[in-house]
């Protein structure tokens, strides 16, 4: 069984067991979060697709860790103006272990 979910703006195809890394969600470690936003649930051969959520549906995750991505290095230049900028940017992650799809 499978689902289909959106957090942070992106959606996500998971299983039971699945480990992702989401958008940072304020939880602390080892919470255990229920997502209610379902988009689609399917096994083997049928699905179930909401309009645009599934009511009654929702996947159950534990809060695994907080994590940050590695640097993008930000460089902005105007040729022949002596203009350089250089930045650096680290974005935080939540990583969530799917603990079981209802639906």
């Amino acid at each position: 069984m499978y689902a289909v979910i959106k957090t942070g703006g992106k959606q996500y195809r998971v299983m039971k067991d699945d480990v992702l890394h989401v958008e940072l969600l304020d939880a602390k470690k080892g919470d255990t979060l229920k997502i209610l936003e379902v988009l689609m649930v399917g096994s083997e051969g049928k699905a179930t697709i909401g309009s645009p959520t599934i009511a009654g549906a929702s996947v159950s995750a534990e809060v695994v860790d907080h994590i940050k991505d590695d640097k993008v290095i930000v460089f902005k230049k105007k040729r022949r103006q002596n203009y350089r900028r250089k930045n650096g940017h680290r974005q935080n992650y939540t990583v969530l272990k799917i603990t079981g799809i209802t639906g």
